[in-house]
């Protein structure tokens, strides 16, 4: 992890890099697909829902949630990607739908840098570091 200095225009720039983005979620789409069929089934995408830890945490504290509530979440989030609801996620669904989450992101943040605690491994930690390399070829 490491903290990094953010903001709307960083994200929608990474977004409109499709070599970069695209490659971002190529990668993490195959590393998500363990029985490499070229889909995400819901257990498959829900080992990367519980990484993110979005209820189990306060701002970094431990706290206890409601398993039915985490269990409805995560099948919401599922539905979201799984926009022909066939019950597997393909790269397409997956593209789509991380760039519109991504995209929210940005508008919510803003064009005020913000501070934020990222996973190396990323998209916004992506979108942080192909700011930097941009900034050192300039």
């Amino acid at each position: 992890m490491s903290v990094e200095l953010l903001d709307g225009g960083i994200i929608l720039s990474f977004i409109e890099d499709d070599e970069a983005f695209t490659g971002s979620v190529e990668n993490r789409f195959a590393y998500l697909d363990t029985n490499h069929d070229g889909l995400l089934s819901y257990p498959e995408m829900l080992k990367e829902l519980q990484s993110l830890r979005m209820m189990e945490t306060h701002f970094g504290i431990d706290v206890k949630a409601d398993p039915e509530e985490i269990s409805r979440v995560y099948d919401s989030l599922f539905l979201q990607f799984d926009r022909d609801s066939n019950g597997s996620i393909d790269l397409e669904e997956f593209k789509a739908e991380t760039k519109r989450m991504m995209v929210d992101m940005a508008n919510d943040i803003g064009f005020l840098p913000v501070q934020m605690i990222l996973d190396e491994d990323s998209f916004l930690k992506k979108a942080v570091d192909l700011e930097f390399m941009k900034l050192q070829s300039t």
